[in-house]
């Protein structure tokens, strides 16, 4: 496998609305909604959109944001969405984007990065994640 990993720019829309639209369990996606925010986190300083893409495959994405917090004397980061095509599992796509979300978040001097994950504690503790806290959510619309 020949992985790359890079910061999305527009012309990645296509490649990376499947793996979002697949990732979601909670709520179902919708393409104008996708394609409106993906274009409002392209310029977003807070936010880091991270591709995997092996060859001129895109396997992976991650999105995740610093925010300023008063626990942590300053800013954390959070990973929001983390998604590795299944064919592409196993395979480092997933610990590499978590590696560049670490890096950027370091550069932006967060404390710490934090996730909720229902389905793959093993692979983050893997990567040196520790269980923290547990994870409440409260839908506000369909």
């Amino acid at each position: 496998m020949s992985l790359l990993i890079r910061p999305a720019v527009a012309g990645d829309v296509d490649a990376v609305w499947p793996l979002a639209r697949d990732f979601a369990t909670s709520f179902r996606p919708e393409r104008p909604a996708f394609e409106a925010t993906f274009a409002t986190l392209l310029p977003d300083a807070g936010a880091h959109l991270l591709v995997a893409g092996d060859g001129p495959q895109m396997v992976g994405y991650l999105l995740a944001h610093v925010h300023g917090t008063f626990l942590a004397n300053g800013p954390v980061c959070w990973v929001e969405e983390v998604m590795v095509a299944e064919s592409h599992r196993r395979r480092g796509a997933g610990a590499a984007l978590m590696a560049g979300a670490e890096a950027w978040a370091a550069e932006r001097g967060a404390a710490y990065v934090s996730l909720a994950s229902r389905r793959a504690g093993d692979f983050y503790r893997a990567l040196g994640y520790e269980d923290s806290a547990t994870f409440f959510k409260r839908t506000l619309r369909d």
